[in-house]
Parts: structure tokens; C-alpha cells; sequence
């Protein structure tokens, strides 16, 4: 329907003589305004006096000299005249608003007809092909063994799935991917940390019968202690061995350790996954790509990409307008820079046919991403062209940003363990099983951490609010939730109460609220996060619509066996709770069965 009506308004302007111009069809934010709205009369105004100026003599082309605008409000006049020579039988009124706008009134029978076919067969509503064909690769989360799974790998989490979801919901094949930093500084510092508090035989004899969660929350108290001693020379020297000896894999001891911290590391990091409902596809580990990074930045030193200096081999950002970054150490080993570089290669190697490559990460790596795809625009022009990198903001609290290295981060299992209780609380006194109450309260504490961060832009950083994130009115994940599963109730008391309220046979009425008209921009509302990447905006909508939903609730008998209107306001229930449904799956949210 939109796309009729900006086909419509083209060929109105097309008529008038105007064969160029950009102009917005948006849905006004007040309903009495009709249901889209358009600048185009502004936007246009200046450029159609343009063409009757120059074509003094020859008024007659486009209108009656009398007739030309003399400003917006007349030139939405001039180009209503037109659009009702060709008025699509959707709509019902077009009408002025303000200084110029052009307002479209849509005939109420066209939301309720949509509302019923909803109900009858909407299980993929909102879904759209714009990415259909297309392969394209999302990477996303990538925590580190050895190091804590804190909250900055929850927020990656978050957006990756959603966007992930929202390139699905366009037909998209997404491969998920996560890469993990199985190598570097950080693990030699958790390996000499273990080493110099508890020695090779005790480390063997401590780790025994203790849990992975266990397991790993020691491990990332090794690695806050080995950290401690970043200004200790000779704590520095020994770490740099070990470093080399990972790597090289020369120390039985050493190997010993890595390999059984990198499986525990892993082990635990499924779980999570398992609990937030993502399921990679793939996995890259930088022991495994730095090596071809290597290859790749030495073999660009000949072509000039890549210069030595002082023994380090560097990519000089400053001929570019960016900052210099060491690729290779002068002790021969690849920065996370050049593991980069050999993990992108491998991403197309493993996937040639890949039309995207998309990387979630946290705003702070901006510019360490700017200087990496602007290498990769002189080494390999494919792989510059398809990637695309997204930051988001940082998860705050009232005590600010939260760093491993200072032992004060909050893991994300910590974080998801609060407000699971917070959640639990709050459902004690209702009348549910203890499968249940547990079951309920990590599906909310979920949705209610997911929302708090997809609810705003992505690039901003986002303050969590414990008290707010499970608030079950208002803007909140579980205020969603709380609604979808009303609307679920409503619609099995109808079928256990009669059979008689199935949903067929509707009795269309003749006038519609609100919610019919928000359930209708559902698909739009898709089609624009997708092409924006921009969750937010799903998210957003929801909340609206699930204000819609709960006011007709409140005011509307939904069910009544003496109201033959009561048919079409059970289907419009389930069209309700088909796309909230659909909008929080966008999300990664689920839908609890009670509340």
C-alpha cells in the first residue's frame, strides 16, 4: 500500500512536470491526521516555481498562470488535483494539513480485512524478501577464553541476534559467527598467574570436582591477579615467554593447562548461549587464523601496505587520515590486528559465495575498525566491499564502565542471576508451580536485560536500570511479554469456553482503533529496522502497540456470546499476539506461557 501510494505521488509530480525529487511517506504521530502523511508539497515547491520560471511564455505546459502556487499549501492543492485523477480505491480521503503536508485517509475496511487474515494464516507476518538469495554472515558476541563472559559480551549478544533476525526476517540466510580470542597476552597472563600462586602439581590436584561455572570464574581470577603485574618487568619478561610458548607450543606444563582451560572456557560459554537462544554456526579462534595473518601482512610489505619499523611490521594510518597500528611485533608474533586480517580471509575462503560480512562490537574498536577496513580496501577489494562493521555502546552502571583488568567487571551471569531473582520475587505470591516461577523468571530476566539495550539506538550507550528492567507496565521487556500472554489468555478461554469463537465467519465492522492500524505497520516497520540496522525500532513499536492492545482490552468485552462483533475481536486478538510475537522473536525475546 505504500509503495502504491509513493508510485502514485511520482506520477502526480510526473504530470506537473517534476521528474526528480525525494519526498517522505511517514505515518503522522497523531491518527487524526490520517494514516500517512508526506512532505512532498514542501519539498517540492520551490522546484516546480523553478520550472514555471523558466518557461515564461509557455505557462500553458504544466496549469493556468492563475493557478501556479504561490506557496506549499497551494502546491499540495495543485498536486491533490492529481493524485485523485488516479486515486488508488484503498484510499478513502486526502487531505492538507498545516503548512503543506498531504495526509491519506485509508477506508477502515482495509485494516480489518488484514486484521482477519492475520488471524487465519499470519504465522510469518511481518516478514518481507529483500534479502532473499542472499548469504550473509553476522559475527557477533566474541568472548575470550580465560576471561570472564562480563556484560559488553551480553550487549554484542543482543544486537548480533537481532540483526541476525531481522536479516532472517527479510528471507536473509544468516550464518551466525563468533570469534574467540584463544591466544594472546591475556591467556599468558592467566597461565603465569596459576603457575606463580599454586605451582603445575596443585593446579592439577585443585581441579577436580568443581563445576565448569566453577572452573571458570577461578580462571578469570587468575587472569585479574596476572594482570596486576603489567608495571613488573620481570613478571612481564615471564609472561612474554609464555606467550611465545602457547603459541609455539613448546611446554608440555604450559599446553597442559591451555588446552583444559580452553575447553572449559568453551563449555561454559554454551551454556550461555544455550540460555540467551543463540546458536552459532561457526566458530573462529585466533590460534587458528593467525598464522595465515601472518602470511598475508608479510606478502603486502612488497606491494606497500605494510612497513617495517624498528623491527614491528605497521600499517601507517596516518597516510590515510587514521592512526597507525602494529600488525606483526618486533618479536615476530601477529597482533590482534593481523589475526583480523587472517580471520576475514578465512570467512570468505570457508564462504566464497558470502553477499555480507557484518561485525558487532563495541564502539570503543571505531577506530581500530576504520584502520583494518582500510587496509583490507588495498589487499583485497571483495572482502573492503562486503564488510560492514556495527558498534553499539557500553552496558553502564552508577559505578561507570567496568574493565576485567581491575577485577571489578559484572559477568553476564551475575547480571542474569540478579534480576532472575528480582523477577522471582515479584511472581512468589501467584498461584504457579516452582517449575514454573523458575522457568518464567529466566525467560523475563532475559527479555527484560534484551529490551533495556535494543530499546535505544545501538550506538549509545545504555544505563541499566534493575527496577525498570522488570517493571511488568510501561516501557519495559516484560511489560511485552505481560501483554502477549493476556492476549494468549483471552484466546484460550475462547476455545475452552465455545467453539462457536473460533475465528471464521468475521462480521467486519465498519470502523477500526488504533491497534488494527499499528498491527498494519508492522511489515514497514521491519523493512525499515533491516535496512537500517536499527532494532530499536522494532522495539519501539511494540511498546505502542502493546499500549494499543491493553487500552482495547480495558475498554472492549473481547469475548461475548450476544455480540456477533465478538468473532472479529477475537481475531484481532490473535493478530495482536501473531505480531508481538513475531516482533519479540526480532528481539530474541521469548514468550513465557503465564505471568
Amino acid at each position: 500500500m505504500k509503495e502504491k501510494l509513493q508510485g502514485q505521488i511520482i506520477k502526480s509530480l510526473n504530470r506537473l512536470g517534476i521528474t526528480e525529487t525525494s519526498f517522505t511517506l511517514e505515518y503522522p504521530e497523531n491518527p487524526d491526521h490520517g494514516d500517512f502523511s508526506s512532505n512532498v508539497a514542501m519539498v517540492t515547491f520551490k522546484k516546480f516555481a523553478g520550472l514555471v520560471d523558466s518557461h515564461i511564455g509557455k505557462i500553458s505546459w504544466v496549469i493556468e498562470k492563475s493557478k501556479i502556487p504561490k506557496n506549499p499549501k497551494e502546491m499540495a492543492e495543485l498536486i491533490i488535483v492529481e493524485l485523485k485523477k488516479g486515486q488508488p480505491d484503498f484510499v478513502q480521503s486526502i487531505t492538507i494539513a498545516g503548512p503543506g503536508f498531504i495526509n491519506f485517509k485509508i477506508k477502515d475496511k482495509i485494516f480489518a480485512e488484514n486484521v482477519v487474515t492475520i488471524a487465519k494464516n499470519g504465522k510469518e507476518y511481518g516478514w518481507n524478501n529483500s534479502d532473499s538469495g542472499k548469504k550473509i554472515m553476522v559475527e557477533y558476541t566474541d568472548p575470550n577464553p580465560f576471561k570472564v563472559f562480563h556484560i559488553g559480551h551480553l550487549m554484542s549478544n543482543a544486537v548480533g541476534e537481532s540483526i541476525s533476525r531481522l536479516i532472517q526476517s527479510s528471507g536473509g540466510n544468516v550464518i551466525r559467527a563468533c570469534y574467540q580470542g584463544d591466544v594472546g597476552l591475556h591467556v599468558a597472563k592467566t597461565i603465569w598467574a596459576i603457575l606463580k600462586k599454586q605451582g603445575f602439581e596443585n593446579w592439577r590436584l585443585g581441579i577436580g570436582e568443581k563445576t565448569v561455572t566453577e572452573k571458570v570464574k577461578w580462571l578469570g581470577e587468575m587472569y585479574v591477579y596476572g594482570a596486576k603485574f603489567d608495571d613488573d618487568a620481570t613478571a612481564q619478561k615471564e609472561i612474554a615467554m609464555i606467550n611465545k610458548e602457547i603459541f609455539g607450543k613448546s611446554d608440555p606444563k604450559i599446553n597442559e593447562i591451555y588446552e583444559q582451560g580452553r575447553k572449559w572456557s568453551l563449555e561454559y560459554f554454551d551454556l550461555i548461549y544455550e540460555r540467551l537462544g543463540t546458536k552459532f554456526d561457526q566458530f573462529f579462534f585466533e590460534s587458528e587464523v593467525a598464522t595465515d595473518g601472518v602470511k598475508v601482512v608479510r606478502e603486502f610489505i612488497k606491494k606497500g601496505v605494510f612497513t617495517e619499523s624498528e623491527g614491528a611490521i605497521i600499517f601507517k594510518g596516518e597516510d590515510y587520515d587514521l592512526h597507525t597500528r602494529v600488525f606483526i611485533t618486533s618479536q615476530g608474533l601477529p597482533t590482534y590486528e593481523a589475526k583480523e586480517i587472517g580471520l576475514n580471509i578465512e570467512k570468505f575462503k570457508k564462504y566464497p559465495d558470502l553477499d555480507g560480512s557484518i561485525i558487532v562490537t563495541a564502539n570503543e574498536q571505531g577506530d581500530y575498525f576504520k584502520v583494518l577496513l582500510k587496509a583490507f580496501s588495498l589487499i583485497d577489494q571483495n572482502i573492503f566491499t562486503k564488510t560492514k562493521h556495527i558498534s553499539h555502546g557500553l552496558l553502564r552502571f552508577s559505578s561507570g564502565k567496568m574493565s576485567s583488568r581491575k577485577g571489578n567487571i559484572v559477568s553476564a551471569e551475575s547480571l542474569l542471576e540478579d534480576i532472575r531473582e528480582l523477577v522471582a520475587k515479584k511472581i512468589a505470591v501467584r498461584e504457579l508451580s516452582l517449575t514454573d516461577k523458575n522457568e518464567i523468571s529466566d525467560i523475563v530476566a532475559i527479555g527484560a536485560i534484551k529490551y533495556t539495550i535494543l530499546r535505544q539506538s545501538i550506538g549509545g550507550d545504555v544505563i541499566f536500570d534493575s527496577t525498570k528492567s522488570i517493571s511488568f507496565e510501561g516501557d519495559s521487556g516484560p511489560y511485552l511479554q505481560y501483554s502477549a500472554v493476556r492476549a494468549a489468555a483471552v484466546l484460550e478461554k475462547a476455545r475452552i469456553q465455545d467453539s462457536r469463537f473460533k475465528i471464521q465467519n468475521e462480521s467486519i465492522p465498519s470502523e477500526v482503533t488504533l491497534l488494527e492500524k499499528l498491527i498494519f505497520r508492522f511489515p514497514d516497520i521491519v523493512e525499515r529496522a533491516r535496512e537500517e540496522y536499527s532494532p530499536q525500532q522494532v522495539a519501539n513499536y511494540l511498546v505502542n502497540l502493546a499500549g494499543a492492545f491493553n487500552n482495547y482490552y480495558a475498554v472492549q468485552t473481547i469475548i461475548d456470546e450476544k455480540d456477533p462483533q465478538s468473532s472479529y475481536r477475537l481475531a484481532l486478538t490473535q493478530a495482536f499476539l501473531t505480531t508481538m510475537t513475531n516482533g519479540l522473536w526480532i528481539l530474541g525475546i521469548k514468550v513465557p506461557k503465564k505471568m
